[in-house]
């Protein structure tokens, strides 16, 4: 059994990633941030001085504007110690337990797993102005456009085809690599690594297992990799397909006109999209189920439901808010009532009576937790007071006094409650110390709890954690989780997941030229700057964006952004639509 539940969790470390990449994107255009570290983490600092991120399985990078990588995260092989001169690096890249950086006079540097060659640059290590890393292999992009990979070869990943150049950007997967030309096309080499013809004009792409789906600018999708259950083969008509999707080994395509198209693997009826089949908005697969969202924003969801994921109990409307867990799920409705779906064997699906007035809910491995209105909080499921034994901790033993809590949150064995006060109240597991709340105990706004630490956000915009994953802690479950980031100011929201942590940061305000997060004098000299030359102010300020330097939000930096600047200087910072754009 837990052989196969790390099988399902190790997949859905691929979706996160493609999930936070995409959240990733949006947080960059509204000029907001993220932030995450411990185990498979998938950002790191994003504010004034940090310039790129990159992630590997267990470990990240992060490039600073001063040319220093800072790294953290899982360190067995040294992929966490940056060689000394740690400077005018201009970018990096992760492999699997390597990491990779070029310097700005174009050589490589490497440090971390070696074992097939892959920190082993060759020579003439010179000339280099991009790098990739896959799973146990390296690439380098050369100022002339040739690629020059070394590492494992098994699978002929490190095999550039002929011609070598013309390239002006590479990636790396775990046993294949691509490189994109000049002209918009796409070379692959090694394991299954075939561009469907004609390679252009590609507006999304999808993963799954060994397959790959990319959507066309003309509604058309296009499908290569692994097709033992079909999942390559579209269905026709292929037009007029708005999104894709992509699991195991099966696909959802949605259309314009609000239908779900569904092919490959339909061994657990994941392909067998419920009518009617309309008014879908949006898609995603699980590895062996799918969903549909509405547009009336129900949910439809069909395929594997061993763990109950498919159960979306009726009526699937109203609303508010969910919480999920491993394998059951909470959902409060606008009524102020809980409804939950899922593994029972706890009894973490049997919300208690009174179901009523409940204004948040949370979710642990097998116990399920409801704030109500009068500040009281109901917990059940596993870990009820005087059980004990797996996975019996306490968890749904609320301590006295069962009052005055303004939020919730639950870790997989431990649970969280947030008093008015500002105070944290923490019970059940704490082998790691997760519910040992740090002194001072006061000034938190949030929570989050994974399943051996505990994050705190404080109202002055800083960060607090406890539990496993703390400084000088190594070895499972300690993956770097309450190791914060610095500098750690600035956050607005706070999450947990299993071994890692998340943050989002407050946006910067326009006319904030320098990105400190404050619109004040140290501003005029880059806004002077990207007045007179905007290449000059990007090289000097990567991390800011055009928008902070656009005022007057008319889509270019120039002389009419002045007054707007000034109107911003005199009132402390402005926002798109105040008096004086």
């Amino acid at each position: 059994m837990y052989g196969n539940m790390r099988a399902r969790v190790a997949g859905l470390g691929v979706v996160a990633a493609v999930v936070l990449g995409a959240a990733t994107a949006g947080a960059q255009e509204g000029r907001g941030s993220i932030v995450g570290w411990g185990l498979q983490v998938v950002g790191a600092d994003m504010s004034r001085d940090i310039v790129a991120v990159a992630a590997g399985a267990y470990h990240c990078l992060a490039l600073k504007a001063d040319g220093s990588v800072v790294a953290w995260g899982y360190d067995y092989f040294g992929e966490c110690n940056v060689p000394v001169a740690n400077r005018d690096s201009v970018a990096i890249a992760v492999g699997d337990y390597h990491s990779l950086a070029v310097k700005s006079n174009g050589a490589i540097v490497a440090w971390g797993d070696n074992r097939y060659g892959q920190c082993s640059v060759p020579e003439p290590n010179t000339g280099f102005m991009a790098v990739a890393a896959g799973g146990l292999h390296s690439l380098g992009l050369k100022a002339d456009g040739s690629i020059v990979a070394w590492g494992r070869n098994s699978y002929g990943q490190c095999s550039v085809p002929e011609p070598n150049g013309g390239f002006v950007g590479i990636a790396a997967g775990e046993r294949h690599s691509l490189g994109l030309k000049a002209d918009g096309s796409i070379v692959a080499w090694g394991s299954s690594a075939s561009v469907p013809e004609p390679n252009t004009a590609f507006v999304a792409v999808a993963a799954g297992l060994s397959h790959s789906l990319g959507l066309k600018a003309d509604g058309s999708i296009v499908g290569w990799g692994w097709n033992g259950s079909g999942q390559c083969n579209v269905p026709q008509p292929n037009t007029g397909f708005v999104g894709v999707a992509a699991g195991n080994d099966h696909n959802l395509g949605l259309k314009a006109d609000g239908s779900i198209v569904a092919w490959g693997n339909n061994a657990d009826g994941q392909c067998n999209v419920p009518g009617p089949n309309s008014g879908f908005v949006a898609v995603a697969t699980g590895w062996f189920y799918s969903l549909g969202l509405k547009a009336d924003g129900s949910v439809v969801a069909w395929g594997d439901n061993y763990y109950g994921q498919c159960n979306i109990p009726p009526p699937n409307a109203g609303f508010v808010a969910v919480a999920t867990s491993t394998r059951h799920s909470l959902g409060l409705k606008f009524d102020g009532s809980i409804v939950a779906w899922g593994d029972d064997y706890y009894g973490q699906c049997n919300v208690p009576a009174p179901n009523s007035a409940f204004v948040a809910v949370a979710a642990g491995y097998a116990h399920s937790l409801g704030l109500k209105a009068d500040g009281s909080i109901a917990a059940w499921g596993a870990g009820g007071c005087g059980l004990s034994g797996w996975p019996h901790y306490g968890q749904s033993c609320v301590p006295a006094p069962n009052s005055g809590f303004v939020a919730v949150a639950g870790g997989s064995y431990h649970s969280l409650g947030l008093r008015a006060d500002s105070s944290v109240v923490a019970w059940g597991r704490n082998d790691y110390g997760q519910c040992e709340v740090p002194e001072p105990n006061g000034g938190f706004v949030a929570l989050a709890a994974g399943e051996s630490h505990s994050v705190g956000l404080r109202s002055d915009g800083s960060l607090v954690a406890w539990g496993a994953g703390g400084p000088g802690q190594h070895g499972s479950p300690h993956y770097g989780q309450c190791r914060l980031p610095v500098p750690n100011t600035g956050f607005a929201a706070v999450a947990a997941g299993g071994d890692h942590s998340l943050a989002v940061k407050h946006l910067s305000p326009d006319g904030d030229l320098n990105c400190d997060y404050v619109v004040d004098f140290d501003d005029i000299n880059p806004f002077v700057l990207a007045l007179t030359s905007r290449s000059n102010y990007y090289a000097r300020y990567p991390d800011c964006r055009h928008e902070n330097a656009d005022v007057n939000d008319d889509g270019v930096v120039d002389m009419d952004d002045i007054s707007p600047f000034v109107w911003c200087l005199a009132h402390d910072g402005c926002a798109p639509g105040d008096a004086g754009h």
